[in-house]
Order: C-alpha cells, then structure tokens, then sequence
C-alpha cells in the first residue's frame, strides 16, 4: 500500500470538506458498506453505486467507491442478492470494497457541484440561491448552498446552452432550452442536479437564465406563462441529472489527491443515466 492510508483517513478528508450535518434532514451521505481501520490503495469516483458501476470499481481493483448519490436515500429492510441494491452490497462485501455517499453536503460546497458549475462557468460574484451560509469546512471548502447566483460574460440562452453541451457529459436528452435562443445572458443562476423547487427563487434572482435538471412539464410551463412578458422571468437549461452532478467528480479527485500524497484516484466515465437511445 503505496502511503499506508486507512479508510478512516479517506474519510476524514472527505467528511472534512463535505461535513455530514451540511446535508438535508432527509438525506442519507456517508459510509454504507466498509471497514474503517482497512487500508485503502485505489478509490474509485462515480455519480451513481449501479450493479454496474460496482462492479466496474471491483474490477478496477478499488478499496473504496465514492459516488454522488446514496446507495439507500429511501432506506431499505430487506438486501437479497436478486435485488438492484441487495446484488450491489453483495460485490461490495465480497470483493472487501467499501461505499461512501456524498449528496446534498456535496452540492451545496464551494469544493463541490455548485462549486465546480460556477468555475466551470466562470462566475463572477456568485452568492446562494438557496440554504446557504458563511460556514468554513476543512479543505479550503465552505458552505455556499443549494445552487448560485453570478454573473457571467455576456452571451446568449442558445450560445450558453452549446458551451454546457461541451462541459458536462453526453446524454441521449442533450441539453434543452426555453424561449428564444438569442435572448442575452447576464446573470446566471444554477442548481445541480433537480431543481424545479426552486424556480420561485430563481425567478427572484434576478438571473437571465436558470440553469438544472429534471424539469417536469407543469413547472416549467408554469414558470415561462408566469409574466405577460417572457423576459420577466429566467429562461430555463435543463441538463441530464447524472451529467450536471458528474461535473464535482474531478473535484473530488484533486480533493484527495491533495490531501493523501500516493493514493490513487481514478473517474468511472460509465453514464449511469437511465435513458440510452432517442428515436
């Protein structure tokens, strides 16, 4: 083992950048499967612990996966190994490779997928969109919120949506818009991963374009019919979830890779996002 790293000291680096109480009440971020005191040589990043993700990480040779999104956010009284999640603890255990989950303490960290949507846009004077604070965590990260506020050099709905193409993964949606694509962008606001919740406070923003993912149809029309005049409110990109939360992965990496000299890092570029085709 290559620096004598623990698990515990993978940990703590991440939970020291990613405290555990900056999640929502009703999330469930941290360790699932794993011995604290077993030595880890090899982590492996990913957005989502699919079957096939796991598996992919076993094969890796990897001590630890660290994904996203939690394993059991909906918890779960039975494990049999012919279920999803069952057959994912099941490798887990045998091949001695252990889980931790980040999410909402992830999204809402300057070192984490708000953090990285604003450098990856380039904002200026970003502030919270929503839950935010003035908390410093370990790691030079601290609190900044579920999604920003910033501004940006000018462009348009259209021109923006392109760049974002460039930046996050590939997916078989793309990256979808509303209204006009020549409309001017100047203030950005952003919410990684499904943010129709917060539309109402986007709205108040004052942003030109409202950046997230998983807009259902009856919140988003609602949004743009909400003013006589479209530009009374923020356009709307919508981004595959599992690509607009992919974006924290090589942050994650250089967090370790800073903190724990030797240990070697490695992105899982699998899509775990569940539509594969478009007719």
């Amino acid at each position: 083992m290559s620096a004598g790293h623990s698990l515990g000291d993978v940990l703590a680096v991440l939970e020291g950048a990613y405290p555990l109480e900056w999640a929502e009440d009703w999330d469930r971020p941290g360790l699932v499967v794993g011995d604290r005191t077993a030595g880890v040589r090899r982590v492996r990043l990913a957005v989502d612990p699919t079957l096939a993700v796991v598996r992919e990480a076993v094969a890796d040779g990897a001590d630890l996966l660290v994904t996203h999104h939690p394993l059991l956010l909906r918890g779960a009284s039975f494990l049999p190994s012919d279920t999803g999640k069952g057959a994912v603890v099941a490798e887990l255990v045998r091949a001695g490779t252990a889980l931790w989950c980040g999410h909402t303490n992830v999204d809402r960290s300057s070192r984490g997928t708000v953090g990285a949507w604003t450098r990856a846009l380039g904002l200026r004077e970003v502030r919270a969109l929503a839950a935010g604070g003035e908390e410093e965590a370990a790691h030079g990260s601290r609190l900044l919120g579920l999604g920003a506020v910033g501004s940006i050099e000018p462009t348009t709905v259209g021109q923006l949506a392109v760049r974002i193409a460039g930046i996050v993964r590939e997916t078989a949606q793309g990256i979808r818009w509303t209204g006009d694509a020549d409309r001017e962008v100047r203030t950005v606001t952003l919410c990684p991963g499904a943010g129709d919740p917060f539309l109402d406070i986007a709205t108040g923003s004052g942003a030109d374009v409202y950046i997230t993912s998983d807009l259902r149809h009856h919140p988003a029309l609602e949004h743009i019919e909400g003013a006589a005049d479209p530009l009374a409110v923020p356009a709307l990109i919508d981004v595959a979830h599992s690509a607009s939360e992919a974006l924290w992965l090589p942050e994650a990496a250089a967090l370790l890779a800073e903190a724990l000299p030797g240990l070697e890092v490695t992105i899982s570029e699998r899509s775990t996002d569940p539509w594969n085709g478009r007719a």
